[in-house]
């Protein structure tokens, strides 16, 4: 019986014979990919202020922040089902195609000073929903891009180039479309979105086609989805890293919610301390998407996961009990590395180890049950934060991720199908 870590060791000869090819269909997923990137990360430094611009009350600036969670827990399952029944190429350039009009539309709404909070969250809600099918799509669609033995050279490429663009591209970029316009950094999100959508439907060929058995006679989409979570639950692995990432991710959102308080508070680095720990954890997102690949093939998918949660263990113990800027700075740099990394292997093995008929729906209950721990760990950062103190979420997410380590035990050994 053949181990996870076996053929991830098979695998990783394999890759070294077939070089990832720029050219052709993965290319132009790249970019797809990269461009929007760009165009959200003006969009969402910018609606924040808008939204402050618009409300005084702190619980509707707080549903903008809602509003890209909940469209997962009501529509993902959906999204998911309708990605295996459909093109998945023509499904993300025509979401696209819609995301861009409606961005245009917004841009519109603000330059002519119509925008409301309403108007807002509707905006937010919409974005979000879309991106249920896009994102379960996309995941489909590269194993027909790529060849499967590249799949993890393509997610790390993917993942590298979108923290690049956002972080180091469009971030820094926020003030110069602010100062050109309140309408600019929207309109920008539109422009990206439309060219995205190009890029995609010009796939065409590049893409080589998968062929869909005909469906029997009454299958429903409400079937379809429950499918998808019965493959999901009934892989050891999977199953064991859905839990394992839904814990982390409960983590992720209590320390995201209260950083800023944690560095200006705890630390009394002030704003400037904060933008730095922020720079330094993309420097070190960056850096594990660049070497993600590698260290898949020299330690196995499996056991590059545990190394991964073990180094972002020892990030949050030291982030939440060392009291300086320079020690926080180093463990949001060690924690971005080895997200990153714990991100591609992940997506790498669910696009491996799911029949390809079903990787939409897959991946549409792999997501749905993890993005829902995201929320619920913001909320559990603040009350911590308050009743403990502004480093008590760090040590709790630390916690978190141990409890996520342990969960991942019991699907190590399984066999690759």
């Amino acid at each position: 019986m053949t181990t996870v870590e076996g053929a991830d060791q098979d695998a990783a000869g394999q890759v070294r014979q077939a070089p990832l090819a720029w050219r052709g269909g993965f290319g132009r997923l790249w970019g797809a990919a990269v461009v929007s990137r760009f165009g959200d990360a003006l969009r969402g430094a910018a609606l924040p202020l808008l939204a402050v611009s618009l409300t005084d009350s702190p619980v509707l600036v707080s549903l903008v922040t809602v509003c890209g969670f909940l469209p997962w827990l009501l529509f993902g399952l959906l999204g998911g089902a309708i990605a295996d029944r459909v093109d998945q190429r023509r499904a993300m350039w025509a979401v696209d195609a819609a995301r861009g009009a409606l961005m245009a539309a917004f841009a519109v709404a603000v330059w002519l000073g119509h925008a409301t909070i309403g108007l807002l969250l509707a905006l937010a809600f919409a974005l979000t929903t879309l991106q249920t099918l896009f994102d379960n799509a996309a995941t489909a669609l590269l194993p027909s891009v790529v060849p499967r033995e590249a799949l993890s050279r393509a997610n790390a490429r993917l993942m590298t180039g979108q923290e690049v663009m956002g972080r180091f591209v469009g971030a820094p970029l926020v003030p110069v479309a602010l100062g050109l316009g309140a309408a600019v950094p929207y309109a920008a999100d539109a422009v990206t979105y439309l060219a995205a959508a190009a890029l995609v439907a010009s796939l065409g060929g590049g893409a080589r086609a998968e062929r869909r058995e005909p469906r029997a006679p009454g299958r429903t989409i409400r079937k379809d989805m429950a499918e998808g979570v019965r493959v999901l639950w009934r892989d050891r692995l999977l199953r064991a890293l859905c839990v394992s990432t839904t814990l982390c991710n409960v983590g992720i959102g209590a320390l995201i919610a209260t950083l800023v308080l944690h560095v200006t508070g705890w630390l009394g680095a002030g704003d400037a301390g904060y933008a730095a720990v922020i720079t330094v954890y993309g420097i070190g997102s960056v850096a594990g998407g660049l070497v993600a690949a590698r260290v898949a093939e020299r330690l196995g998918r499996a056991p590059t996961i545990m190394v991964c949660g073990i180094a972002q263990i020892a990030a949050l113990l030291a982030l939440g009990t060392i009291r300086a800027l320079p020690a926080a700075m180093a463990a949001l740099g060690v924690f971005g590395l080895a997200g990153i990394i714990w991100n591609v292997t992940e997506v790498t093995m669910m696009q491996q180890r799911s029949p390809a008929e079903m990787l939409g729906r897959v991946s549409a209950a792999f997501r749905t049950l993890s993005i829902a721990g995201s929320p619920l760990g913001a909320l559990l950062g603040g009350v911590i934060a308050a009743a403990w103190g502004l480093n008590t979420p760090a040590l709790a997410a630390a916690a978190l991720f141990a409890g996520g380590l342990v969960a991942l035990v019991p699907g190590m050994r399984s066999p690759i199908n």
